[in-house]
């Protein structure tokens, strides 16, 4: 059986006020014509259907086209509600779905939704664990000690047996750690302070393979067949290695699953790019890479022009994020304006001084003559400042 591993999808997700959804789908369009060459038989969505718990009318559209290509593809498809989504929601509809090979985890109610499919090899069982907090578990366990995530996740498990002479596969939105092996984290996923969240691997020790959720870097914990899939696209400037999904191939019961990727290439790539603005305009840089990619720009001029956001859309469209660093920004964030000041100070002085802090360098003599000018005017008095 080959299994395609997705996770992650944030349908409806803006990254800086931009809209994803035409990434999106475009992304879906590359796993869905990839389904057939790749002889995918079932595809395993773990978790974070939706950006968020109540999704536009937009994401649900186009998460609707997308899971019902993929059924209509026939393939089974396998679907659980990580964090961001609401378990209700994803679940409405489930008994109906069903019947054409769509199986979704409903909100824990004490049990885990298990999927039984058949290949040459026998019976695959799959687990589909909905995103778990101790507090949804307690009320189902009401002599079980769970004081935290991992006490949650191995009650859940373990109130329901597991054969094992069939192979099992669990799918699972959790932040896993195995030991001192934790997973490579990006500025797009939601972090608990302290690791509060975290659920020890061993958790899923009797499984064949672990389809995980709720990491956006694609990589294994612990053992190559305890996975995240990762995002299908980037959502932040901190990821930096192409997307690409896991495809599964499990053979017979105790032989160890075969581990292939499917890469993923977006509508636009997300970059960061760097320099003075006339460099960055220059065509030759421009036609270096594609223009129309989501872009972070930081201009490295000491003195850059008003126009310039507007200069580098006239080029690069789709710049997201627009950030300098020279003498001054540097200079700022070294300092604290205002702290230490001779409180008997001038207001020339002062301003001096903040002059000197926000740009890295002093006024220049004719800057100091406009100022004192200024400040002459701005009293009653007319008063001089030396």
């Amino acid at each position: 059986m080959r299994l395609l591993h997705l996770s992650d999808l944030h349908i409806g997700k803006h990254v800086n006020e931009f809209s994803l959804l035409d990434d999106q789908r475009h992304v879906f369009q590359h796993v869905l014509d990839a389904l057939e060459p790749q002889r995918i038989d079932a595809v395993l969505i773990a978790g974070d259907v939706y950006d968020k718990s109540a999704p536009s009318a937009e994401a649900v559209a186009l998460a609707d086209w997308f899971l019902s290509a993929l059924v209509a593809h026939d393939v089974a498809v396998l679907v659980i509600p990580g964090n961001h989504d609401s378990a209700e929601r994803i679940a409405y509809g489930g008994k109906i779905m069903e019947r054409q090979g769509l199986y979704v985890a409903p909100r824990y109610a004490g049990e885990i939704k298990q999927v039984a499919l058949q290949d040459e090899h026998g019976t695959v069982v799959f687990w589909l664990v909905p995103f778990l907090r101790p507090a949804l578990v307690r009320p189902y366990a009401p002599d079980e000690k769970i004081e935290n995530y991992t006490d949650a996740l191995r009650c859940a498990l373990e109130s329901q047996a597991l054969d094992q002479n069939v192979r099992n596969v669990a799918l699972a939105h959790q932040f896993v750690t195995a030991g001192n092996d934790s997973p490579e984290r990006c500025d797009s996923e939601t972090v608990a302070v302290g690791g509060i969240d975290n659920v020890d691997a061993a958790v899923f020790d009797a499984f064949d393979y672990v389809a995980l959720g709720h990491i956006h870097t694609p990589q294994h914990v612990g053992r190559q067949t305890m996975r995240y899939a990762g995002s299908p696209l980037k959502y932040s400037f901190s990821e930096r290695a192409p997307k690409r999904a896991p495809i599964v191939t499990l053979g017979a019961k105790d032989s160890e699953p075969e581990i292939d990727y499917l890469d993923l290439t977006p509508l636009h790539d997300m970059r960061e790019i760097r320099g003075p603005l006339d460099e960055l305009v220059a065509e030759d840089v421009v036609a270096a890479a594609p223009a129309d990619d989501y872009l972070h720009v930081t201009l490295t001029d000491e003195n850059p022009p008003l126009d310039a956001l507007a200069r580098l859309r006239a080029v690069y469209p789709n710049v997201m994020m627009l950030d300098f660093d020279n003498a001054r920004t540097r200079a700022a964030e070294t300092s604290q304006v205002g702290q230490g000041t001779d409180k008997e100070a001038s207001p020339l002085e002062l301003f001096r001084t903040f002059f000197a802090e926000q740009n890295g360098s002093d006024l220049t003599p004719t800057q100091d003559k406009i100022v004192r000018q200024a400040l002459d005017a701005a009293t009653e008095k007319g008063a001089t400042y030396r």
